[in-house]
């Protein structure tokens, strides 16, 4: 083999190491997951975060629950009737996940890998009036779950594994650079591979930045949802009524005590003409 040939190949050796070695850093990504569900005060709360080259890069807190039909047979095994699964996310859930300059994935398995929730989320620019502004959002959401699993279904038709999956979604829309909150409960439909099936998933106490968190397993400013926003302005709007009230009386009690002071002070004139000669 001549000098070229040598040259060719172990260019062609240093591409492979390459890949295999970013290959590799990938997987170890992947893999620098941690569920820290049992810090949470909510029994029914889950906290999952993604960690890349030992930082923070995506971060997830909610409460999740999927609400699933399925079918089994009635009492004369000739007609179908349709039951209903309420699965929940349960903790010490094995977690995964990567994040990426634009795109970012979680993905969640429980009860050996009888359910899987995949959650996409992408960032985007868009052109406003006021010039050029960046968001994320919550792209798509896959879960996959087990019918023949006997826990939570009982002597399903086509018992299996079956995928239900979002269509044209774009849920958590939140300014680039903010952590998205929301208490109230959203639901989310996922039509299921199981035939005429709809998913439900229903999100509640949720706080999830996928994209640029700053500090280490420190959530960036609250975007809160309009709900919240709505029931936090339902919560302070009596009280501040009941402070502008006070305020009210408290002015006028005021006034009025100045009014009596100054009219107090006054001379009085005798309204009877005869006593005028007194007065001097």
């Amino acid at each position: 083999m001549d000098l070229r040939g040598r040259a060719v190949l172990g260019v062609n050796r240093l591409r492979v190491l390459l890949m295999l070695f970013h290959t590799m850093a990938r997987i170890m990504a992947e893999q620098e997951v941690e569920n820290l569900s049992g810090l949470s005060t909510n029994p029914e709360k889950d906290i999952f975060v993604v960690r890349e080259n030992g930082t923070t890069c995506l971060m997830a807190e909610f409460a999740a629950k999927f609400i699933v039909p399925y079918d089994v047979w009635a009492s004369n095994y000739v007609d179908l009737i349709t039951e209903q699964a309420d699965i929940s996310l349960t903790r010490g859930a094995e977690v995964k996940g990567h994040c990426g300059h634009n795109e970012s994935e979680l993905q969640v398995f429980w009860v050996d890998r009888a359910y899987a929730l995949k959650m996409l989320f992408v960032k985007e620019s868009h052109n406003t009036s006021k010039g050029p502004e960046a968001t994320w959002r919550l792209s798509k959401v896959q879960f996959v779950y087990d019918s023949s699993e006997k826990t939570h279904f009982k002597d399903a038709v086509s018992a299996g594994k079956h995928t239900a999956n979002s269509h044209h979604l774009s849920a958590l829309v939140t300014p680039a650079g903010k952590s998205y909150e929301c208490q109230a409960q959203q639901t989310i439909s996922l039509a299921s591979s199981d035939p005429q099936k709809t998913v439900t998933m229903i999100l509640s106490a949720v706080h999830i930045q996928p994209f640029d968190i700053i500090s280490d397993f420190v959530f960036s400013e609250e975007h809160k949802c309009p709900v919240d926003e709505r029931e936090q302005l339902e919560e302070t709007l009596p009280l501040i009524l009941g402070l502008i009230l006070g305020l009210v009386i408290v002015v006028t009690l005021v006034i009025y005590h100045l009014h009596h002071k100054m009219t107090a002070n006054q001379v009085q004139i005798p309204r009877d003409r005869s006593q005028y000669k007194h007065m001097g």
